[in-house]
């Protein structure tokens, strides 16, 4: 569904707009409203979180600490917003902020970072990024240039189901990949570390993290890489500019914090259960090599270590659905679902494996829930597919669309099942005519196919008034590639001297089928 603010924003990017950055004091241009930048924050957390593996629950006091070092920081930052925090259940090292002060970290990161002066960097960073509206420029920028349904990459990464959110959801899974500029991530580095220490965090933590992101990234180590690095890109420029603006600051004898032994007091549960993850990610690693065996076994590995994490369960069931083991598969699902009954991944998998089994009351149900957490081209999909064994081809149009905007095999199948319902139905929304005469006066028509698949059994009727008489032939194309034409002859020919005119010619599609 396209929010009711969605197409009054696109509209701005005509306008002239010129507002005062409420961090840096410069007269910027801004295409956003305040409120418009709270409705994308809060209707996009959600799913964007959803969406990087959902919110790490096995740990509240950890989300309360996270949370409570940001406000400490939010307290000193140079804009009021509705900040929030949250704690991701992913791998990778990776924080992100939405417009509006919507801000996750992953467990990912916490656990490489050695301080709560290293955490608030990262927070402060993010915070900067919200306050200063880059995260609303980036909003702004993809919602100009690619409307308000944007389908991300392919996901690279095993928790990260980018590429297959669909509809408004996936604004927020593209604001959480893009790139920073480099002035807007100098910004948030300057201010971030103004931020910091206002708010009595020893600054050298800012130079601390700078140094372990600049040696990770030359190191190149993959998930490192494809995380924070991948939209905080980090450098050695970053890193100098960094300590020298610690080195020039006058701290005032001030007896700044480092919180070592806080923080490791804090993060002591995530670091006991981080072999468990480590355990998660190695079976994902033997998922992609096809070792599936190899998998269920560091799954199951992980499982006797902490019994209480659902996504062991949800990545043995996807496994299962996999195999094609579909009543194993449920009951997996049914084990996640039973620690964590929010994570849209889990009813995802269980609705398909209920769909194949002809449990269509269960699978509807399970689809419908877990794209009520985070609208997916597969839930789409398959609802699409039970709506028109239902024979409802509405609604089924409806789901096949919606999944369309995906990227990637799946994207293509939806359009082909869409364009299979629809097209026959609205052959002219596709299909392109232009009548001609050839030398030899011949009525002939150009067809022409719009769409993106193939188009067969195209079944063309002519229609000519020859000496008085109505004449009429039918023609067909068996098969016409998207992109591509052809001339059709119909056979009929005016007498020499007469000009063809809508008057006297017509050619119409009487059918058309997608193969």
């Amino acid at each position: 569904m396209i929010r009711p603010w969605l197409p009054g924003l696109l509209l701005l990017a005509t306008l002239n707009a010129c507002t005062t950055n409420p961090v840096t004091g410069r007269s910027e241009l801004s295409l956003m409203s305040e409120q418009q930048e709270l409705a994308i924050g809060r209707e996009q957390y959600r799913p964007a979180q959803q969406s990087q593996g959902g919110e790490l629950n096995i740990d509240p006091a950890l989300s309360a600490y996270v949370n409570e070092v940001g406000q400490r920081l939010v307290q000193v930052s140079d804009r009021p917003l509705p900040y929030e925090f949250v704690v991701l259940n992913n791998s990778v090292p990776n924080a992100w902020a939405l417009p509006g002060g919507k801000i996750a970290i992953n467990r990912g990161l916490l656990t490489a970072l050695d301080s709560e002066a290293a955490l608030a960097a990262v927070l402060g960073h993010e915070i900067v990024h919200a306050a200063a509206r880059h995260s609303a420029r980036a909003a702004t920028r993809s919602m100009v240039l690619q409307g308000a349904l944007i389908a991300g990459a392919i996901a690279t990464y095993d928790t990260d189901y980018g590429g297959l959110v669909v509809g408004g959801a996936a604004l927020g899974s593209e604001l959480i990949s893009r790139r920073y500029g480099r002035d807007a991530e100098r910004e948030s580095d300057y201010y971030g570390i103004r931020y910091r220490v206002d708010a009595g965090y020893d600054p050298n933590g800012a130079v601390e993290l700078m140094e372990t992101f600049v040696g990770l990234s030359e190191g190149q180590n993959p998930s490192w890489l494809d995380g924070l690095f991948a939209s905080h890109p980090p450098s050695r420029e970053r890193l100098d500019s960094v300590r020298a603006q610690v080195a020039a600051m006058d701290l005032g004898g001030r007896d700044l914090d480092m919180g070592v032994e806080r923080y490791r007091q804090q993060t002591a549960l995530l670091r006991e259960t981080k072999p468990a993850y480590d355990l998660m990610d190695e079976a994902y690693v033997a998922i992609r090599g096809d070792d599936l065996e190899t998998a269920m076994e560091k799954l199951e590995q992980a499982n006797a270590l902490l019994p209480q994490e659902a996504h062991f369960d949800g990545l043995r069931g996807d496994i299962l659905l996999n195999q094609r083991r579909y009543r194993e598969a449920i009951e997996a699902y049914d084990s996640a679902l039973g620690k964590n009954d929010d994570y849209f991944n889990f009813y995802l998998g269980r609705g398909l494996a209920n769909s194949r089994l002809g449990n269509r009351a269960e699978a509807r149900s399970d689809l419908q829930r877990s794209v009520d957490l985070l609208p997916t081209a597969p839930a789409m999909m398959e609802l699409g597919n039970l709506a028109l064994s239902d024979n409802d081809r509405i609604t089924a149009k409806n789901y096949f669309q919606m999944a369309a905007s995906a990227q990637g095999a799946i994207g293509q199948q939806a359009t082909t099942a869409f364009l299979q319902l629809d097209l026959p139905e609205n052959p002219g929304n596709y299909l392109a005519l232009q009548l001609m005469t050839d030398a030899r006066n011949q009525i002939m028509a150009t067809l022409a196919n719009n769409a993106p698949v193939t188009v067969g059994n195209v079944t063309l009727e002519f229609r000519a008034l020859i000496n008085g008489r109505v004449q009429s032939v039918t023609r067909t194309v068996s098969s016409l590639s998207g992109g591509s034409g052809v001339t059709v002859g119909s056979g009929l020919v005016l007498p020499q001297g007469v000009i063809g005119t809508a008057d006297n010619m017509q050619v119409r599609i009487v059918s058309a089928t997608v193969p």
